[in-house]
């Protein structure tokens, strides 16, 4: 955050009794050092889609996992695919270049502790800003460790003279884990554990291993989770476009990529403020003292696919709004004023005024 204390440093002497109260002007780079200058906000959309990639290696042995397992379908043709987990959406504030202002004070005035984002947009005045809740970073959970079927394996399999010979062995191994661990469920084993904790480290111990064993015949599968941010400004209403593509054997894709299909996107302006007021320029000026804020619209934000809407979410949009000028008394020094503006629509969220002792 930007504080800028200013203090009588900035008192300009010659100024006039009208400006008396804080006086605000639209900004010209340069022209205004003696003030703070401040921008409102718009709202911009984060689309995050959360996609699941699925990579199948076959098993070395594969094509005997029907004869010695009883296990149709083991695959001998490793692959790759693609799902969408989740598509989310997230306002975010940007300055709007187009509704930047300046203020300036004197000895008056009590708007002197001006609070900033760092991209200049006024948060609050004479208080300490409110702050949007921080979303948490993705973090892809941990890969589980690869495992090595041949540490499980004894002498005779390791020096089989056959693959054939090698997928018998390992089968006759696995039934004799599986009948351990069934013995061990039950009760009837020669060894039993003395404790709970030790049969579930046993038991454990035996899954792994039957696992790694009937991994050489049925295969692996691991799953990573990615995450694909696009960001969206709207303007104004829009006409549905592409987004993106997503492609189940490519992932997510650009948008003019026809090898997948695609994710549409549409924004609508829901018109909940009434269009604002052309004033007069000489009433204009007259008016012109004071602190702007938003009075912001509604966005409509909805994406969608061939099959209907996939994700639809509302947010207030400056840019869908008006600007309203709060009044320069406010920060009179009869008044002590503590103001906060929404940091994501830049719209009033509170005022606070106690008349000085």
């Amino acid at each position: 955050m930007k504080r800028l204390f200013l203090g009588f440093a900035f008192i300009i002497c010659h100024l006039s009794a009208v400006l008396a109260q804080t006086a605000t002007s639209t900004y010209i780079p340069g022209v205004t050092p003696e003030g703070a200058i401040y921008l409102l906000p718009k709202t911009g959309i984060k689309i995050t889609v959360l996609v699941e990639k699925t990579t199948y290696t076959p098993g070395e042995l594969c094509k005997y996992a029907e004869r010695y397992l009883r296990i149709k379908g083991a695959s001998p043709t490793p692959s790759v695919s693609y799902r969408i987990i989740s598509i989310h959406q997230d306002a975010f504030a940007v300055a709007d270049t187009s509704k930047h202002y300046a203020i300036e004070f004197n000895a008056k005035t009590v708007a002197t502790n001006i609070r900033l984002s760092d991209d200049g947009i006024l948060l609050a005045i004479n208080a300490e800003p409110n702050r949007l809740p921080e979303t948490k970073p993705f973090v892809a959970a941990p890969r589980p460790a690869n495992m090595n079927p041949r540490q499980y394996m004894n002498e005779e399999t390791l020096a089989a003279g056959s693959t054939a010979k090698m997928a018998e062995l390992i089968a006759q191994d696995i039934y004799e884990i599986r009948e351990s661990r069934n013995l061990l469920v039950r009760g009837q084993a020669d060894n039993m554990p003395k404790d709970g904790e030790q049969l579930r480290l046993m038991l454990n111990q035996l899954d792994k291993q039957d696992l790694a064993m009937t991994s050489l015949f049925t295969g692996t599968t691991t799953k990573d989770t990615t995450e694909h941010i696009m960001t969206i400004i709207p303007e104004q209403t829009s006409e549905k476009k592409v987004l993106f593509r997503f492609s189940q054997k490519l992932g997510v894709l650009e948008s003019d990529n026809l090898a997948g299909v695609p994710y549409y996107y549409i924004a609508e302006d829901l018109k909940t403020v009434p269009p604002a007021e052309i004033i007069d320029s000489k009433k204009k000026n007259k008016q012109a003292q004071g602190v702007y804020v938003n009075i912001p619209g509604k966005l409509r934000s909805t994406i969608s696919d061939a099959q209907g809407i996939v994700n639809t979410a509302e947010f207030p949009a400056g840019q869908f709004g008006n600007v309203e000028l709060l009044s320069g008394a406010l920060f009179n020094k009869r008044y002590t004023t503590r103001l906060w503006l929404h940091p994501l629509s830049g719209a009033v969220e509170k005022i606070d005024v106690e008349q000085s002792k």
